[in-house]
């Protein structure tokens, strides 16, 4: 066959050209909007940058969520904040409530926190040993509830473990059951939420222990079990002694004698902080005075932890029956009344 004439050769040359041309112009377009796209929904600042926290109120629309985003300097662009959520579906899905965000976040790691509700924490530590007024009062402190609230709920809130069923209604109830840790909550948890928390922790500890049956073992039901580690947990400053203060009051419960606890009395008069009882205080009229009453109170007197609900049900064998505080924590143990006097003597000048 003959070569194609060179009018057609130049045409068709024209037409590569020209392909080649748009092609290139496509790639050209595709490529800045693609970089702008990624520009545009890269994070604001470095990765170092430090978070904030947010608050986005209740019924917030995407739009509004993406102009306070933007006002904030979390992302570049509210418009496309609001062209990705759209894209991924989640116009009606974006949650409100406390977050902690950072200019070092991506757009779509913003929208995804949204999405799935990754709120911020906030952590608390509820000591050994306090009660649930003084529980009431770090919650309110850090913000997280209102005391009087958490206190009502304590009292009438329905919570569904069972050690709770068999323990009688009033402010007192979860008294013992309220695990001291340190928690990570959400601040719109709410009162009852963060009661059952910490419920659910005493759950766990309780079981890690074999708590039940190690109360079973020595006499005493789960109740009695939490009342004896809440004493131990107020007289015992050392954690090599909490298993000897639990064995002089076993033996006292033993022997029907008084248990003479000073926490009792400082829990009956609503004391909590260090305070020499008087001869005065002793008298006072109340279930919880342990120097009036035989066996152990009504109910526990503060929220023990691991180590005294272990010593509760693990007493060390001792022939002791009382015990004095020294002035540096430790106590002095005594087998009978005048020794123990002298020690009184010696260390309670």
């Amino acid at each position: 066959m003959g070569k194609a004439p060179r009018t057609l050769r130049r045409r068709r040359t024209s037409v590569l050209d020209r392909l080649l041309f748009f092609f290139g112009l496509f790639l050209i377009v595709t490529g800045i909007f693609g970089f702008y796209a990624v520009f545009i929904l890269s994070p604001v600042g470095p990765p170092d940058a430090a978070s904030r926290r947010l608050s986005i109120p209740a019924r917030s629309t995407a739009a509004e969520i993406a102009s306070l985003l933007r006002e904030e300097g979390l992302v570049r662009s509210d418009l496309a904040f609001r062209a990705f959520v759209r894209y991924k579906g989640f116009e009606s899905g974006l949650k409100s409530g406390e977050y902690e965000l950072s200019p070092a976040l991506s757009t779509p790691a913003i929208v995804e926190r949204l999405f799935l509700g990754r709120q911020a924490t906030q952590r608390f530590t509820v000591p050994e040993g306090y009660n649930t007024a003084q529980i009431a009062a770090i919650l309110g402190k850090e913000g997280l509830v209102d005391p009087k609230a958490f206190l009502d709920e304590v009292a009438t809130g329905r919570f569904s473990h069972p050690f709770l069923q068999a323990l009688p209604q009033g402010p007192r109830r979860l008294e013992g059951y309220l695990f001291p840790d340190t928690y990570a909550v959400t601040r719109d948890l709410g009162p009852h939420r963060i009661i059952d928390c910490m419920l659910a922790r005493f759950a766990a500890e309780s079981e890690r222990l074999d708590l039940a049956a190690g109360a079973e073992r020595v006499g005493l039901d789960l109740h009695q079990a939490v009342i004896l580690a809440s004493l131990i947990e107020r007289e015992a400053r050392r954690d090599d002694e909490r298993r000897l203060i639990s064995g002089v009051l076993h033996n006292r419960l033993r022997l029907g004698m008084p248990l003479q606890v000073d926490a009792t009395v400082l829990y009956a008069l609503g004391r909590t902080a260090a305070y020499q009882v008087t001869l005065d205080d002793l008298k006072v009229d109340s279930p919880y005075n342990t120097y009036r009453i035989t066996g152990l109170p009504p109910g526990p007197i503060a929220n023990p932890g691991a180590a005294s609900l272990a010593a509760a049900v693990n007493p060390a064998r001792t022939p002791y029956l009382y015990y004095v505080a020294k002035p540096n924590g430790s106590h002095a143990f005594a087998r009978t009344l005048e020794e123990h006097n002298r020690n009184k003597a010696l260390y309670q000048r």
